[in-house]
């Protein structure tokens, strides 16, 4: 089932409010919780209901596995605790490979061997990473004594809560189970209930309009086949038009998840921060993606060592954590370059760093203490969206041979050429013909709309407030009103720009989040 779908919006999620709300407010918390989780698990089981026994055996294992280690833990027994954690995680992982690599390293081992195993055709389960990933931490977290659960309902709503569930944001047992207990998350609170409703319409905004308006100029480019060669209007016009749909796609889909929980009193995590207005690859991914980010450096980088054993094994670290981030995407070459090329990007940035530390500073004291100047965040910035723009290529590409076809286009030059139907509009006193600009019927250019979309998209995530500072920019005005009236207010016009946004959205036909394929 689909956020954005008129049986979520209209049916699924009013249902699920009332009944919710009408337990709470009879103080049958435990039936309220229960409820949230019965219809998360229905959630689930409307994309494929026989993936629901795989979602629960793995709810019920992690569980099991969860409340023997603590129990080993609290009876000292460490070894006994720490073998059951490595199995749950082999297991876990092997699940987790099965479903998401077995084809590719059936595919993998034929090219290199040229032998011709037949694939399995394995369909990958909806979610399963970020399921998956969230009972890791939750069984690293038991063994290392930061968490406890022995009660099986709320684990499974933990777990199966269906904001989250199909794409995140990855989850902290921490962070969320004292949230489903305490008494004011089963009270109706309109503040909440506005806030939330905001972030969905925003959210549904960034999905609709902007992800999906796109997403027309992306496939001619990346689906344009060997035969076609680009020319770099096209390429970069497709490559920044993918960009910019994944990046309002999947926050888009961020927001909706914070808003719907926020609607149940329920705090998820902010997966997103403007990263393309980061001014360093570090800072990018403190902003994009951001829960998928802690958890690869608080499971991954720190346990193979972090920066404590060297710049040597740090920099190994950077690039093994960067490489398995990839391949967790997906499981194909194009995702493993990817998650080198930000692993090499973080390596660099590391060793720049250091440089101006160990020469900047001495040769020039006031560099290490004297902010940067605007227009040197401004090129750092520009620097810095370019090398991510470059690495998304392979992100998007369906093979190599594609990815560096895009890439060939984009940095190709043989004069300027653009869509003939650009020709009209080409001012009389600027170059043209005889100073290497030339007009073509280009098949994989969208011409001046592509353009359009593309320079109003970049706006509005150079310039623009993000959502949480929106929400926050209207939670200011609100404050100096009377606030349960204008909040009433306000939820009946956000009513109507989510009805509007949905009948917009059934007209083309309810899309998948991007992220639905990880």
């Amino acid at each position: 089932m689909l956020f954005n779908s008129y049986e979520f919006l209209f049916l699924f999620l009013p249902t699920t409010l009332v009944v919710f709300f009408v337990f709470s407010g009879a103080r049958w918390f435990r039936a309220a919780a229960a409820w949230l989780a019965i219809v998360s698990i229905v959630f689930y089981g409307y994309w494929s209901p026989r993936y629901v026994i795989l979602l629960m055996a793995s709810v019920g294992f992690n569980f099991m596995a969860g409340s023997v280690i603590a129990a080993r833990r609290q009876a000292g027994q460490a070894a006994g605790a720490r073998l059951i954690l490595i199995v749950a995680l082999a297991a876990n992982l092997a699940t987790l490979g099965y479903f998401k690599y077995a084809d590719f390293l059936v595919d993998s081992i034929n090219t290199a061997t040229n032998a011709s195993l037949p694939l399995l055709h394995v369909v990958l389960p909806i979610g399963i990473s970020f399921f998956t990933f969230t009972q890791i931490a939750f069984l690293v977290d038991t063994y290392h004594g930061k968490v406890r659960e022995s009660r099986f309902v709320p684990y499974v709503l933990f777990v199966t809560f269906f904001p989250h569930l199909i794409a995140g944001p990855v989850l902290h047992h921490a962070e969320m189970m004292p949230q489903f207990a305490r008494d004011q998350t089963y009270r109706f609170n309109t503040n909440n209930f506005l806030v939330g409703t905001t972030f969905l319409a925003i959210g549904l905004f960034k999905k609709v309009v902007l992800a999906d308006g796109i997403q027309p100029f992306v496939a001619p480019v990346f689906d344009a086949g060997p035969g076609y060669s680009l020319v770099p209007i096209e390429a970069w016009g497709g490559v920044l038009a993918y960009t910019l749909q994944l990046y309002f796609d999947f926050s888009g889909y961020s927001d909706m998840a914070v808003g719907l929980a926020k609607m149940l009193n329920i705090d998820l995590p902010l997966n997103f921060n403007s990263p393309y207005k980061a001014v360093n690859i570090s800072e990018f991914w403190r902003r994009w993606h951001m829960t998928l980010s802690r958890f690869l450096r608080d499971y991954l980088y720190i346990p193979l060592g972090g920066n404590r054993k060297g710049p040597t094994r740090r920099y190994v670290n950077l690039m093994l954590t960067m490489l398995l981030g990839g391949l967790w995407h997906g499981a194909g070459w194009t995702f493993a370059i990817w998650g080198g090329l930000h692993g090499m990007y973080l390596v660099v940035h590391q060793l720049w760093q250091w440089g101006l530390e160990r020469f900047a500073g001495s040769a020039f004291p006031a560099t290490g203490t004297r902010p940067p100047s605007a227009t040197g965040r401004v090129l750092a910035a520009a620097l810095t969206f370019l090398c991510v723009v470059v690495a998304w290529v392979f992100f998007r590409a369906t093979s190599l041979e594609s990815a560096l076809g895009v890439l060939e286009g984009m940095w190709s030059f043989d004069g300027l050429v653009l869509p003939r139907e650009w020709q009209a509009h080409w001012p009389s006193s600027w170059p043209s013909h005889g100073a290497g600009v030339r007009f073509a019927a280009l098949d994989a250019s969208g011409g001046v709309l592509q353009w359009g979309w593309i320079s109003a998209l970049l706006a509005i995530a150079w310039i623009c407030p993000n959502s949480q500072e929106l929400v926050a920019l209207g939670r200011a005005r609100l404050a100096g009103v009377v606030r349960e009236q204008w909040a009433w207010m306000s939820l009946g016009g956000l009513g109507v720009v989510v009805f509007m946004l949905a009948a917009i959205n059934g007209s083309r036909g309810s899309s998948e989040f991007i992220y639905f394929n990880f």
